[in-house]
């Protein structure tokens, strides 16, 4: 399981060591296809739902309805304010997931039930024993 934007104020330890902070992830320069990344961020197929909203760690009063959410394509996953973060504050993604979704031409593949339900139960492991949620 490959992580797009696995910074340290989103993930908690359980899924390993996060690339840094995402302040040192920032650019005054958009994609120049960031409308198409975005599209894939949003189409990314439900892992884990979490309700309620998260803060923007970045500064501004803004809050994302589900950020706390995490997506995923087979491939990669990602949290749900990942596009947020990407928008408005032009936050860098991994070469290689950049890579990915251009491959796949922005869109998010038809998964086999079976693969997503086995994505879903490693990413449900690794935030129980992160202590993300109770038993």
């Amino acid at each position: 399981m490959r992580i797009a934007g696995f910074f340290k104020e989103f993930w908690p330890p359980s899924f390993g060591t996060p690339i840094d902070s995402v302040y040192d992830f920032t650019s005054s320069e958009p994609y120049e296809d960031s409308k198409g990344i975005a599209k894939y961020l949003l189409s990314g197929h439900d892992l884990f739902s979490v309700m309620g909203s998260s803060g923007d760690v970045l500064g501004s009063d803004e809050t994302v309805l589900g950020g706390d959410s995490i997506f995923g394509d087979g491939d990669w996953v990602w949290r749900g304010d990942l596009c947020f973060y990407m928008r408005k504050y032009n936050v860098r993604l991994p070469d290689t997931f950049l890579a990915h979704v251009r491959e796949k031409q922005y869109l998010v593949p038809a998964e086999k039930a079976t693969e997503l339900r086995n994505l879903a139960q490693k990413v449900q492991d690794r935030l129980r024993a992160g202590n993300y949620f109770p038993e």
